[in-house]
């Protein structure tokens, strides 16, 4: 079983190649920002609680976060391996993310990062945010701040698995195929 964990700030390609990755290598994809949208889309309570942080571009909480992610891996016995998007976001997130899949007997595989700057992220967003809608990608000064709680927050995490071996960074700029072939060399490299 592969469980890739997919890593890069808000705009890095994460969505596009994760899909792309789950169709060449039969996982099932787990982006935490879809979860909160149908949660938010069907107005729950948690639908409810994340929407109030996503809309400063804040973290939603990680008991929330990884409640969620624990019960959607629970719910999915017949997955072949994860991938996932936009989790885990915090060190507490990795923690609970490895002793969860670690009780399962399938820990995390790889964590891949796509490397992007700032600049080309505003640029992406912003045209993003002209065909989806959501407001967060509309607003320069929101997208900002969601990179710097990405830099600030999240990019910790990444040396949670270099201390174990499992991170390896790849240029998140260029075609969307040359970033997923950069991709796959590293999957592919999982198990050769």
């Amino acid at each position: 079983m592969i469980n890739l964990v997919l890593f890069g700030p808000p705009g890095s390609g994460k969505g596009t190649q994760s899909l792309k990755l789950q169709e060449k290598y039969q996982l099932m994809h787990i982006s935490t920002g879809d979860l909160f949208r149908k949660h938010m889309r069907e107005n729950t309570d948690l639908g409810k609680e994340a929407k109030s942080y996503i809309e400063k571009g804040d973290l939603v909480p990680d008991a929330v976060t990884i409640g969620m992610m624990n019960d959607k891996i629970e719910h999915s016995p017949e997955a072949k391996g994860f991938i996932f998007d936009g989790f885990p976001r915090t060190a507490a997130q990795a923690e609970a993310l490895d002793r969860f899949l670690n009780e399962k007997g399938t820990p995390v595989s790889k964590m891949i990062a796509l490397n992007v700057d700032d600049d080309e992220l505003v640029k992406r967003l912003l045209n993003r945010g002209k065909d989806s809608g959501r407001a967060d990608d509309q607003d320069e000064s929101i997208i900002r701040n969601r990179i710097e709680v990405y830099n600030e927050k999240t990019l910790p995490v990444a040396s949670f698995y270099e201390k174990q071996g499992k991170y390896v960074a790849v240029q998140g700029v260029g075609t969307i195929d040359e970033i997923f072939a950069r991709l796959c060399a590293e999957v592919d490299a999982i198990n050769g």
